[in-house]
């Protein structure tokens, strides 16, 4: 049964729920559950009892106050935290409490984490130890699923070699028809049609079939469509992308070989998947430990081993997909070769007409074509990133990664380059500055010209001086440049009119 409250609300808030059910010939309205107004998450934190009918008011009311998940506080989230975990602990405990408990964590799963405290860990991270228990003790072949948590138990009467839990790929939203778990779970996913983007296989030793007896393993399973409830210091999440966790966990461990789990990574737009971590969520740590687990590479997805049962997830690095158009490559090259075939020919046009203009004009003219000039060549030789072609290679060991995100380190003379083309590109701003200089005291000292030392500074200024300011300036400079430049041609056409 998939279970939804449909409700009705005064001023935004719930009133009333009804909850969904999916009989044999059709579906239905379960009855209709009241909500007091003037209780909150914090009254219903110390109203959980031993009395069912007092639960099951508290477990419905608090589903119905944590529908709105982007709304709850800190407090609000974890008093409701707490009081889903003391409705799991209670020994009054029917399907009825169990659907809304379940369906409040699913909710609670969709809160803003920026709004969560210690507290709120400490009260989440129960809560999963909890939940785990529960799937334990919560009966033969049961099965709750809400859209973002998943909880389902088999009990084992006769030994068999592994039992496969799988979740099938489908929506953002789990179902009933996308969970399975036992024996013959594979096949069931077959089956359906559907390709598997999660599958847990827990193998059992061999020598425990000799004396199985009346054992009647339990398995319990719960599955987290993200990571939330799962505080990591050493991990740091900078693409928001979606964790998901699975926990595994036995009524006699002993009987345990290993277990193995195989999750698709879903890549983000301009990313692609560069590296992985097999963890399991170590409590006595309070985050992500590999102690006991490695990693396998497999085609099929990300694949994992582990020796022991808990709450498992992989940590996945993703780095930037450098795509490059041939076509805009080819634009810019041709583009830029005809600007160095211009500037080559200003240059050497300056050079052989020095005469008819001085000395400083030429000298202003050719340093600026051979700053652009340079500028364009580094750029066509040197702007090729190496990084484009080359795969990632996923590490042999089983290491945290600190992010998400992965930084490509460099390789080759990316660095010098990108200093060179500032460089050069600075220096081009400022010989421009220069000659806008030159023109200026040509104009006012029509006979005379520029200062005698203009020829000393401008070399200084224009190889030197400019070009070494901090990049918190550069910015100011760039935009003077560019004012001053704008002046050029009103200057130089007024210097034209006096010569003239």
């Amino acid at each position: 049964m998939y279970n939804r409250s449909f409700m009705s609300s005064v001023a935004g808030f719930p009133v009333a729920s009804a909850q969904c059910l999916n009989l044999p010939l059709f579906p239905a309205f379960g009855g209709v559950k009241l909500l007091d107004c003037g209780l909150n998450l914090e009254v219903f934190e110390r109203k959980v009892n031993g009395t069912l009918e007092q639960n099951m008011y508290v477990a419905s009311s608090v589903q119905m106050l944590t529908s709105k998940p982007e709304q709850l506080t800190s407090q609000n989230i974890t008093s409701a935290a707490k009081t889903v975990n003391n409705l799991l602990s209670a020994s009054m405990l029917n399907k009825s409490v169990a659907e809304s408990v379940v369906a409040t964590i699913s909710q609670l799963m969709h809160t803003d984490e920026d709004r969560y405290s210690e507290d709120t860990y400490d009260a989440l991270e129960n809560l999963t130890k909890t939940l785990e228990d529960f799937a334990l003790n919560m009966g033969n072949s049961s099965v709750l699923v809400q859209p973002n948590l998943a909880v389902q138990s088999i009990k084992l009467s006769k030994w068999t070699p592994q039992v496969q839990f799988y979740a099938a790929t489908g929506l953002s939203e789990y179902s009933p028809e996308r969970i399975g778990l036992g024996a013959d779970a594979a096949n069931m996913a077959s089956s359906s049609g559907r390709p598997v983007d999660l599958l847990l296989n827990i193998k059992l030793q061999n020598d425990s079939q000799k004396d199985w007896g009346n054992k009647n393993l339990g398995i319990g399973v719960v599955l987290y469509e993200n990571d939330k409830f799962f505080n990591s210091k050493q991990f740091n999440s900078e693409l928001d992308t979606k964790r998901r966790v699975v926990s595994a966990s036995l009524s006699n461990r002993s009987l345990l070989d290993n277990v193995e789990f195989t999750i698709k990574p879903v890549n983000t737009a301009g990313l692609t998947s560069y590296d992985f971590a097999c963890v399991f969520w170590d409590y006595a740590h309070r985050d992500w430990r590999t102690e006991g687990c490695v990693k396998i590479r497999d085609t099929s997805g990300v694949q994992c081993e582990c020796n022991h049962t808990t709450n498992f997830a992989v940590l996945v690095s993703f780095r930037a997909d450098y795509t490059y158009s041939e076509a805009l490559n080819w634009i810019s090259i041709v583009g830029c070769s005809l600007s160095i075939v211009g500037l080559v020919l200003t240059a050497v046009y300056q050079i052989k007409t020095r005469k008819q203009r001085g000395v400083n004009s030429t000298m202003l003219l050719v340093n600026i074509c051979l700053c652009m000039t340079t500028y364009y060549l580094l750029f066509i030789f040197g702007i090729n990133n190496p990084v484009k072609s080359s795969k990632a290679s996923v590490s042999e060991q089983n290491v945290i990664p600190s992010s998400d995100l992965q930084e490509i380190v460099d390789q080759g003379p990316c660095t010098a380059i990108t200093a060179l083309l500032q460089y050069f590109l600075l220096a081009t701003f400022a010989w421009n500055i220069l000659y806008a200089a030159h023109v200026f005291f040509l104009i006012r000292n029509a006979l005379n010209g520029p200062p005698r030392a203009f020829r000393t500074i401008a070399m200084t200024v224009g190889w030197g001086t400019f070009n070494h300011t901090d990049i918190k300036s550069q910015d100011s400079l760039i935009l003077f440049a560019y004012l001053v430049n704008k002046e050029y041609m009103v200057l130089n056409s007024l210097y034209l009119i006096v010569k003239f």
